[in-house]
């Protein structure tokens, strides 16, 4: 999901809604109003929702712990700030939910380092394992491929290619729930997440 947020005029603010990236990697912001006084050349200040991006941050980083825990194929996802979840391809149930809600703590308590690293796009081709969503691939075309990599010390947990927002430290996570797990036809469980608050 988009940042939220606010710009601020000298006698007025302006509620931000939505963000969406247009032709040519512009990006649309949609207001809740658009007031009848905004004339070209005003000058304003952008203020992102942070609480918001927040806890997207939070999930986003969750998620990528979950697909450690769970060690499927991920065939899709969706980030909230309340509720997420990821799409697994894998044939049986979860026999154990409890089992894959402690392992995930587990991992978030271990205080692990998020990093961003840059590789060549040729790299990933070399390395297609790195690529765990089977229905989304990286962006190409810039030369260069996006991987997070979270770890401890030398100890590397997870890394894959991924364009969103992380937290440092995996401690800012905060305890996770796993919620509903479903099936979505013959061989798609979707998992669940919320935070526990």
């Amino acid at each position: 999901p988009s940042d939220k947020g606010v710009i601020k005029f000298d006698d007025e603010d302006i509620k931000i809604l939505d963000a969406k990236k247009i032709e040519n990697e512009d990006v649309l912001l949609i207001p809740e109003l658009f007031p009848d006084n905004l004339n070209v050349g005003m000058r304003g200040v952008q203020e992102i929702n942070w609480e918001l991006r927040y806890k997207h941050m939070r999930m986003h980083t969750a998620l990528h712990l979950l697909s450690v825990v769970i060690p499927s194929p991920v065939t899709g996802g969706q980030i909230g700030e309340i509720k997420s979840r990821l799409d697994f391809n894998m044939p049986n149930p979860i026999e154990n939910k409890k089992y894959i809600e402690d392992e995930l703590n587990n991992l978030i308590q271990q205080n692990l380092n998020i990093e961003q690293y840059w590789i060549p796009e040729n790299e990933l081709d070399n390395n297609p394992t790195l690529v765990k969503t089977i229905s989304v691939s990286p962006p190409r075309g810039l030369g260069d491929i996006r991987l997070i990599k979270i770890s401890l010390n030398d100890k590397q947990i997870d890394l894959q290619p991924c364009g969103g927002t992380h937290v440092k430290n995996t401690s800012e996570i905060g305890r996770i729930i796993i919620g509903k797990i479903e099936k979505k036809g013959k061989t798609n469980r979707r998992v669940n997440i919320h935070f526990f608050e």
